[in-house]
Formats: C-alpha cells, structure tokens, sequence
C-alpha cells in the first residue's frame, strides 16, 4: 500500500490537527514493516505497512509506558494513537523523536562498552516484572517462540531448510558449518524458566548511537514475553569480535541460550537469491555473509 506525506498529513489534519502544520518527511531508513515519518523537530509518525502488522500499535502503546522508566537506556515513546481514516485501514501512532544516529560496527566509539552497554540493557528488560505481557504470536511474527516451533517465525523449520538449500545451490558460501549451527540450536535444551521480556527485532536499525555511544533502542513491535534468545542477535549483526566475549559476559545467560540465539541469527541472515530483501539491495548480501561468518566462528569457538 502506498503510503506517502500527503496520506499522513490528512490523517494528522482530521485527528491531532495541533501537529498537521509541521513539516514532514519521511525517514532516511524506513522499515520494512513500517512506514516512518519526522514530523516537526521532536515526534515521528508510524504506520503499519500490512494488516499482519497492525497490532503492533496496540502493544506499544499498552507496555513501553510501563517498560520506558524501568529500562536503564530510552526506548520509544508513543505519545498518540491514531485510527484507520483517509483510506487508510489500521491504527497508527505518533512517538517522541529520538536523537541519534543508527548504530553501525565501524561506528562505535568504543565497541566493549557498546557491548557492555547493551548487555546490560537486555538484562534490565529480562528482569522487569512480565505478568500478563503478551507472548509470542502473529502480529510480532512469533519472535521468542521455541526453536523447532512449527508457527511460522523467522526461525521455523519450514522456512529455515529451504532457504539452507536454496543457499547450497547458489554456491555462494559453504552451508555445512551453517547447518550444523542450526542444528545444534535445534538441540540445545529450550528455555526452562519463566519468559521474559524481549524486544524481538535487535536489528542495528533499532540500535541508537551519540558520538558512537549507545544512546536509544527504538521499534518495540515485536514486544513478546518469550525466550530471550531471539534478542542476542547484535553479537553477530553489528558487535565486532573484539567486543563479543565483553557482550556475552555481560548478558549472563547460558550456553543453551547462546546456541538458540546463533540459530536465530542464522535464520535471519540467510541471503536467498530469491528474497526480495536482498534482491532490493546487494550491499545486504555482503553485509549478510559478513554476519553469518561471525556465527560459525562463535559456534567454532563456544559451540557443542
């Protein structure tokens, strides 16, 4: 679906019309799932892309007020929910802007403390209270199930070895040591205590730096209760190995979890040749292999 300014700026004209006069543009990296805007010096607009994703809104706006003054860095803040209206069908949301450059490995002024950072932010979210938090399902793609969950995550078998094979036949990297990090994320002993509090999508576009310094995590829709596995995935995808022992040290979890969370990783930086997401951008291929190399190095090192 098409969503541009003139779509945004009738929906602020007809429900929070104090905001409709600001300028507005769209953001430099907007998400696949989302469409972001800046709106004025100091908010943001949010609109969902597909139905699938429309319920998103409703977690955001229920849980990060609670979340937001208990976690030891600022995470999004959603200041207005609007409404389907103007064509458009689902609910959205206006945030307070936060300032900051998106994180990068080459731009981290100092990648240990990057790491110490944001180990210690997950385990600020692992141990906030999660009564009645939402667990994994449709609306944040089931991130934080359990490895081998047959619903259709990122990380399901049915997604995961055909991508595998198709990988295999490109020839375009070795995928024996990736199959055998899945597997042995397969056979790691699941998560055996209570669930906890997970971002979910620990993408480095959701990671905030100033003067190269963590500074904000951002994009709480696939909020979940779940397995914390899923949130290890900067290890590989923006911390350097400079950095990885300093992050796995810190984060405190055990090798059970570590193994999943390198499944987890692999699932999600397998470049297809096939996938639009990389299609769209070769850059995500290189930056794609450079990531599931860390993988089975770590898996080399740490692995059973």
């Amino acid at each position: 679906m098409l969503i541009d300014a003139s779509l945004v700026r009738r929906l602020l004209a007809t429900q929070f019309p104090q905001w409709a006069r600001l300028p507005l543009a769209p953001v430099r990296q907007s998400g696949m799932d989302n469409a972001t805007f800046r709106l004025g010096p100091d908010l943001s607009v949010r609109l969902p892309r597909h139905a699938r994703w429309a319920g998103q809104v409703e977690r955001e706006h229920r849980w990060l007020p609670y979340l937001a003054p208990r976690l030891p860095l600022p995470v999004s803040q959603p200041v207005a929910r609007g409404e389907p209206g103007e064509g458009y069908p689902y609910p959205w949301s206006v945030y307070r802007w936060l300032e900051g450059d998106t994180a990068t490995t080459g731009g981290l002024a100092d990648p240990v403390r990057a790491a110490r950072d944001l180990a210690g932010f997950l385990r600020g979210l692992r141990s906030v209270d999660a009564t009645g938090g939402p667990g994994p399902q449709d609306s944040n793609a089931f991130r934080g199930v359990p490895m081998g969950d047959e619903r259709d995550s990122l990380a399901a078998e049915a997604r995961v070895r055909p991508k595998l094979e198709a990988l295999k036949k490109s020839g375009l990297v070795d995928t024996d040591p990736l199959t055998q990090v899945w597997e042995a994320a397969l056979a790691a002993p699941a998560w055996d205590r209570p669930p906890v509090w997970i971002h979910g999508d620990l993408d480095a576009g959701n990671l905030l730096t100033v003067d190269g310094r963590l500074s904000a995590v951002i994009d709480f829709g696939t909020l979940a209760v779940a397995d914390p596995a899923v949130d290890l995935l900067p290890a590989w995808k923006l911390l350097p190995a400079s950095a990885r022992d300093a992050f796995r040290e810190e984060i405190r979890l055990d090798d059970a979890t570590w193994a999943r969370g390198r499944g987890w990783a692999v699932a999600g930086s397998l470049p297809v040749p096939d996938d639009p997401f990389f299609q769209a951008d070769p850059a995500r291929v290189t930056a794609a292999l450079s990531h599931l190399d860390a993988v089975v190095e770590d898996h080399r090192r740490h692995g059973a």
